[in-house]
């Protein structure tokens, strides 16, 4: 999934270096660091620590939720949302085949909380079909079964290529959930992109859940952190399971004041990253390799998936590629991307990411699809 170039060594021959791995690359924004120098802070755990008690009552007000609490990451939320929600053993979670806590979260639904994993296939826009969930939630289970105690949704969609899912999907999720007395949560690691894309209010997008989480520490650019919300009652047995896991921290306002002024200029501006997303797409697009594809359709929020003819082209060989400057490139800048699986790389943007940097970007992803069609039509005509 990631490959380590020596940083150092581009950057002082003067090389510009366009790191798309991820938004979790993003750096705190100047306003951060000083609002983090400056925030007046207390013991988290014993609930004394006002910069951190600010950003939970604004974000729950954000979401339209009771109440929320701040936690160390994405997946930590996850984790406590599962361990709340599924409060007796045998329990089993729903969950899309692509979703990030089926996926990516090294099995802490069945290592940490116990709990077993039903799937259902995830379609390309990140949603799944409703009558394979009807039919994965277990009516009156017998004992030979576990107990279906919660249904997870992700969104945007990272493996789906950070698609938005649709808010009348959502609703029938939710009429479903309802009918068989089952909650709903969302990872919403990048909810906010799905906002600015529907331009709706992020209490919109929660709606239809009973719990949801959403990252700071990615395209919002805090150094690190995660919100949790629902109701009062599950937030409180959230706080007990975050001391359980190991999640209680102390002084935690001075990154709590990176989260606030997230809140309060960093949403908006998603939009920028959204455009620059689609600047990539179109210059894949433009190329018209039969080797590279981008479906200019499907670029919603601000990742980029190029998928490629795996039968040709090693997904390592095309990351090193982008990422190395030869001396005779027309173009000196190194690009570096994230592969998902054999078949795929992800192009993320984020704040840092400037307009030049994006032009550079551009020229050079365009130069290497052409270098690798170019040998391809060489070894074609050199077999005819």
């Amino acid at each position: 999934m990631y490959e380590k170039i020596n940083i150092d060594i581009l950057s002082n021959s003067g090389i510009r270096i366009v790191d798309l791995r991820s938004d979790t690359i993003s750096k705190p924004t100047p306003e951060m660091r000083e609002a983090m120098y400056r925030a007046p802070v207390g013991d988290d755990v014993y609930g004394e620590d006002p910069t951190v008690a600010k950003l939970e009552k604004q974000a729950a007000e954000l979401l339209g939720m009771e109440e929320a609490v701040f936690v160390a990451s994405g997946t930590m939320a996850n984790l406590i949302a599962i361990m709340v929600h599924c409060n007796q053993r045998g329990s089993e979670i729903i969950s899309g085949d692509f979703g990030h806590t089926f996926k990516f979260e090294q099995g802490g639904t069945a290592q940490i909380a116990g709990v077993h994993t039903a799937v259902i296939k995830n379609n390309e826009d990140g949603t799944f079909s409703i009558d394979d969930l009807r039919k994965k939630i277990r009516k009156n289970p017998d004992f030979h079964e576990p107990i279906s105690s919660l249904i997870i949704v992700e969104n945007t969609h990272n493996l789906c290529g950070g698609k938005v899912l649709p808010l009348e999907w959502m609703e029938k999720v939710h009429n479903v959930a309802q009918e068989y007395n089952l909650p709903v949560h969302m990872d919403g690691a990048r909810m906010m992109n799905a906002a600015v894309y529907l331009k709706v209010p992020p209490s919109r997008i929660v709606r239809d859940v009973d719990s949801v989480c959403f990252c700071l520490s990615k395209g919002l650019g805090c150094p690190v952190g995660a919100i949790l919300a629902g109701t009062s009652e599950f937030i409180a047995k959230a706080r007990r399971v975050r001391k359980a896991i190991g999640g209680g921290w102390r002084q935690a306002g001075i990154i709590a004041a990176a989260g606030l002024v997230a809140l309060d200029k960093m949403i908006g501006r998603l939009e920028e990253d959204h455009k620059h997303a689609f600047q990539i797409a179109k210059a894949i697009y433009a190329t018209s390799s039969n080797n590279f594809r981008v479906d200019l359709q499907t670029i919603q929020t601000n990742m980029v998936l190029m998928y490629v003819d795996k039968s040709r082209i090693p997904i390592k060989d095309l990351q090193r590629r982008l990422q190395t400057v030869l001396k005779t490139d027309s173009v000196k800048c190194s690009v570096r991307c994230m592969s998902l699986n054999h078949d795929c790389v992800r192009f993320t943007l984020y704040w840092e990411i400037t307009d030049e940097d994006i032009a550079l970007a551009c020229e050079k992803i365009q130069l290497v699809i052409k270098e690798y069609d170019a040998m391809f039509t060489l070894n074609l005509n050199g077999k005819c």
